[in-house]
């Protein structure tokens, strides 16, 4: 007798279609038989060692965070309800260009410091890998919710190149082009950049598409940070599909938002951009998290200059008063290639997370607002936190655009990822509620997209782009990675204010058909494991 049935469930099966009454067997972690209106049909209905009732809940398959910054809360937070509350059953880690995989000795000290903000020291965990491959074993020792990896190409470029702002030598290329083999070879999906972080930003487009040629060899994509979301924000898309277009690599665009004031109104400009290169035959995908500020680390605001040579060179930078000056001038009168060619709003900026608890007084406070209640400069306050808190201190960036978040999040391409950092005393409400905010607020409450569309772009979509042939849609055959929700009340919990909150209306999520989420409540399954390239 097989394992589980779900009676009665809605199911949303992620293909766009309508929805129908079903029960739903699984087996041995798969779907292994789907009856369709079962009770009214009259018919014979499947048993099971354990029923589950799904009267009124919405049975869909689970949602892939194409944009997660989970790389080492995986390994150490087992429970992970940030993301498994949420219906997430797989979370697409390594993103932005920095993350810990591939390394050797140096290079790992050197990332570990620079993406503190976004994953904390990592004092807590155990780096007992260097490789693509062995990283990914680690994962499958046994995590919350399933993870695919992308090589991180500044981590690359650190290990190759180091941290400097020059071209990369015939040989660094050559040693570049060895790595992402070895780590495509070993179960990536593909690659992601961070072209306004160091030192990925530090790469020429010639650079990018060589490694992006190595990516698509293997049947991977390529997901760019691009190298702005301000000034040159159009520029800057269509720079990343030439660039792919050359190379004959999938193209997915990383949080494909349009934000800061030159850019309100101009998603239908993106828009036309992509439709256009879609026509021509581009393979083309994008993600977005549905809310309007963004959050990175503060020092991601600092020019590449300032940058060069790593956290321990920026450090010394920032000491010296000449050379802050001159830091200073470039992000408030200039406008920095770290935030995007703007010039610094500091009312935009808010602390939402220190590395040092002492300094939780500037947490939830504009750097302008904790500026003026110190009767000095929001440079002054900046600067001094920046070397107090040794390069930690994550922000959000209140810039976004709720016309241009909607408008983008229709388009036939587009996905859903978190880009959640986990980090912070008040991280951004993303990282706790994404997927429910599509579900309850974007769906329910305002009617952007139907369940049926929205459902599709948070699973059968992304499952194409990672090339899953059983996952993404509720098929027999197919993973039992499943999610059932109240569409009446589903919602994120999570708010600027306390952004830790679980959503409501998402009682049960399986992972391999396992609960993870059940009544509501996190269990202890650890059903999550690496999800590795599938070959050509």
């Amino acid at each position: 007798m097989e394992e589980l049935v779900i009676r009665d469930a809605d199911v949303v099966d992620g293909s766009g279609t309508d929805s129908y009454r079903a029960d739903v067997v699984v087996d041995g972690g798969r779907i292994v038989s789907i009856v369709k209106e079962a009770a009214a049909a009259g018919c014979q209905r499947p048993k099971a060692r354990r029923e589950l009732d799904a009267e009124g809940l919405v049975l869909s398959p689970g949602f892939i965070d194409m944009h997660a910054h989970s790389d080492l809360a995986l390994l150490r937070d087992p429970d992970h309800s940030a993301k498994a509350a949420q219906g997430v059953t797989l979370e697409v880690i390594g993103q932005d260009g920095l993350s810990y995989a591939p390394v050797d000795d140096r290079t790992l000290g050197e990332v570990r410091r620079a993406i503190a903000g976004w994953n904390g020291p990592g004092d807590d965990v155990d780096f007992d890998w260097r490789s693509v491959g062995e990283y990914l074993d680690r994962l499958d020792q046994g995590i919350a919710v399933n993870a695919a990896y992308l090589i991180p190409q500044g981590t690359v470029r650190a290990l190759a190149v180091g941290w400097d702002d020059r071209e990369a030598t015939e040989a660094e290329l050559e040693h570049m082009r060895r790595l992402v083999a070895e780590g495509m070879e070993q179960g990536a999906v593909g690659m992601s950049s961070g072209l306004t972080y160091t030192p990925g930003m530090y790469a020429k487009d010639a650079e990018l598409t060589e490694l992006c040629r190595v990516v698509a060899s293997y049947g991977g994509y390529y997901c760019p940070h691009h190298r702005s979301y301000g000034a040159g924000a159009l520029q800057a898309y269509e720079e990343m599909v030439e660039l792919t277009r050359e190379a004959e690599c999938p193209l997915h665009l990383a949080h494909a938002t349009m934000n800061f004031g030159v850019n309100k109104g101009k998603a239908p400009e993106l828009l036309t951009l992509l439709d256009d290169a879609l026509a021509t035959g581009a393979d083309i995908t994008l993600d977005t998290y549905p809310y309007t500020p963004g959050c990175t680390t503060l020092v991601a605001m600092l020019p590449s200059w300032a940058s060069e040579g790593g956290p321990e060179q920026i450090m010394k930078r920032l000491s010296d008063d000449d050379t802050a000056e001159r830091i200073r001038h470039h992000i408030e009168e200039i406008g920095s290639d770290g935030c995007h060619g703007v010039p610094m709003e500091w009312d935009t900026i808010e602390i939402s997370g220190t590395g040092d608890p002492a300094l939780g007084e500037y947490v939830g406070r504009t750097v302008l607002e904790s500026a003026r209640l110190r009767g000095e400069t929001p440079w002054t306050t900046a600067r001094r936190l920046l070397l107090t808190d040794r390069l930690a201190p994550t922000i959000l960036q209140h810039v976004g655009h709720e016309e241009n978040v909607r408008a983008i999040m229709r388009h036939r391409v587009h996905t859903g990822g978190s880009d959640g950092i986990l980090q912070g005393a008040k991280p951004h409400p993303r990282a706790y509620g994404t997927f429910p905010h599509y579900l309850g607020h974007y769906v329910r409450e305002l009617g952007v997209l139907s369940l049926e569309e929205c459902v599709a772009h948070l699973t059968s979509r992304p499952a194409a782009r990672l090339r899953l042939p059983d996952r993404g849609l509720v098929r027999e055959g197919y993973r039992a990675d499943l999610v059932l929700f109240d569409p009446a009340t589903v919602a994120a919990g999570s708010t600027y204010e306390t952004p830790r909150v679980l959503p409501t209306g998402i009682p049960y999520v399986l992972v391999d058909g396992r609960f993870v989420m059940e009544d509501g409540r996190r269990t202890d399954v650890l059903a999550g494991r690496s999800v590795r390239r599938t070959p050509r």
